[in-house]
């Protein structure tokens, strides 16, 4: 098998880990996506492998920037604490393992509201603020992904590209 082949074969797997790691937050996604095809231009080698790596570096860096400039400003006119952000996550990623696949977004909307509820000291008060936290970081999520996904087609143009 050739270098070419192996290169492109795992830089394609470690893209499409990539977009599941933006949903499942697990895994850095848009990182693992821009480090792959990074990989994947270094080894290629051609200058259209590099044009490849530019535009995917720019939609992951685009998708990373709003999401977290999005998420970070709602959060804040929220007054919600990254505390309360973390321990979702970690509630999140533990429920993941306990109920496979349905348990991330039970325990994240579950550690959010518990820490929320601590927060707080009122149950509606903190279901609407759980809520409008839940809908800010699932639009920066969405608009990450999207951007993602962007950077995946880009990756495949380049790789049919390479081999055409």
């Amino acid at each position: 098998m050739s270098t070419d082949i192996l290169t492109t074969t795992l830089a394609g797997l470690a893209v499409l880990v990539g977009c599941l790691g933006i949903i499942v937050p697990v895994l850095p996604g848009s990182i693992l996506i821009g480090l792959a095809v990074l990989v994947w231009a270094f080894v290629i080698g051609t200058p259209t492998a590099w044009i490849v790596f530019a535009i995917v570096a720019v939609l992951i860096a685009a998708g990373m920037s709003a999401a977290l400039v999005l998420t970070g400003r709602k959060l804040r006119q929220l007054s919600v604490p990254n505390s309360s952000v973390l321990v979702a996550g970690l509630l999140g990623v533990v429920g993941f393992f306990v109920i496979p696949v349905v348990g991330l977004p039970i325990g994240f909307v579950g550690g959010l509201y518990l820490a929320e509820h601590l927060r707080l000291h009122d149950a509606k008060d903190a279901w609407d603020s759980s809520w409008a936290s839940i809908k800010a970081i699932g639009i920066g999520t969405a608009i990450e992904l999207g951007l993602a996904l962007l950077a995946t087609v880009t990756f495949g143009i380049g790789v049919l590209i390479h081999f055409l």
